[in-house]
């Protein structure tokens, strides 16, 4: 059965981490870059992330933080994966993915002019730099770091790369079905678009947004099922 994986990120409150995990999120993302309005401190993070049950993932996501900083939240928060989502370098993210023993994401913010030769590109690099390299994030450009519940033109995702990538960037419940059916990507990210207001999810959209997700699952097997009932038969 394919399973698309999905992310609940920017969590700040306790009832929020269990109504991600009751519908069935698969990782829940945590914001360490104090100039969001879901920053959280490694203080409450922690608290936060002792709350979630096993086989969950925890994401510590950071914005040109120094190694220090990762390493002090590592010691307070027991993430399971880093997210850069600032201009660090392959060599940054790879120190910081060492220093504290942990996988990481990069995020690759796509801009209009964004090739596929591009995430290509740039997965490469990444993948090359460290072991520690899980997978790229793909969000929308915009001047400020952070998601902007904007889309980017998901045409432009290579086939052969998007089994890999975490999709991000204005998903919202209405599209999250087309979204996923479309690029087929391994997991999904959201956060702006299960809020109530910033840093304040809604228990029913996540709800609803999770659902679509499985719609999209569904779909895509049942169009696998049909290929290969075709493929027999000629």
């Amino acid at each position: 059965m394919h399973r698309t994986r999905i992310k609940i990120c920017g969590l700040t409150r306790l009832q929020d981490v269990h109504a991600a995990v009751d519908c069935g999120a698969d990782a829940l993302g945590f914001v360490f870059y104090p100039n969001s309005p879901r920053y959280v401190s490694a203080v409450q993070a922690g608290a936060l992330m002792r709350a979630v049950p096993p086989f969950v993932s925890t994401v510590a996501l950071f914005v040109n933080a120094g190694l220090e900083t990762v390493e002090a939240v590592a010691a307070e928060a027991p993430f399971s994966q880093l997210q850069f989502h600032g201009d660090e370098t392959a060599q940054q993210c790879a120190e910081a993915a060492a220093a504290v023993a942990r996988p990481f994401l990069r995020v690759f913010r796509v801009k209009p002019d964004t090739s596929a030769a591009d995430l290509l590109e740039y997965e490469a690099q990444y993948r090359s730099a460290s072991r520690y390299f899980s997978g790229l994030l793909l969000d929308t450009f915009v001047d400020a770091y952070g998601g902007a519940g904007k889309a980017f033109d998901w045409s432009i995702i290579p086939k052969e790369l998007a089994p890999r990538v975490v999709l991000s960037g204005g998903l919202s419940v209405p599209d999250a079905t087309d979204a996923v059916v479309r690029v087929r990507p391994y997991a999904v990210d959201i956060s702006s678009g299960v809020e109530a207001s910033k840093g304040i999810k809604d228990a029913r959209k996540i709800a609803a947004f999770i659902a679509a997700v499985r719609v999209a699952d569904t779909t895509i097997e049942s169009e696998s099922s049909h290929d290969a009932s075709n493929q027999t038969c000629t």
